[in-house]
């Protein structure tokens, strides 16, 4: 199944939304602002367990 992301850009933080083909949501955080915190929950292993 494909999953779509949205991010909501400020400076000091972004807000992620995952949501999945039909459009159900799958997950939302917000994270701080910084490339790494963002890599992390892009990359996090239990998102290929999404359906």
């Amino acid at each position: 199944m494909k999953h779509y992301t949205g991010l909501d850009v400020s400076v000091k933080e972004t807000a992620i939304c995952i949501v999945d083909e039909t459009g159900k949501i799958c997950r939302e955080v917000k994270v701080p602002s910084h490339p790494d915190d963002l890599i992390a929950v892009l990359r996090d292993p239990a998102l290929s367990g999404l359906a």
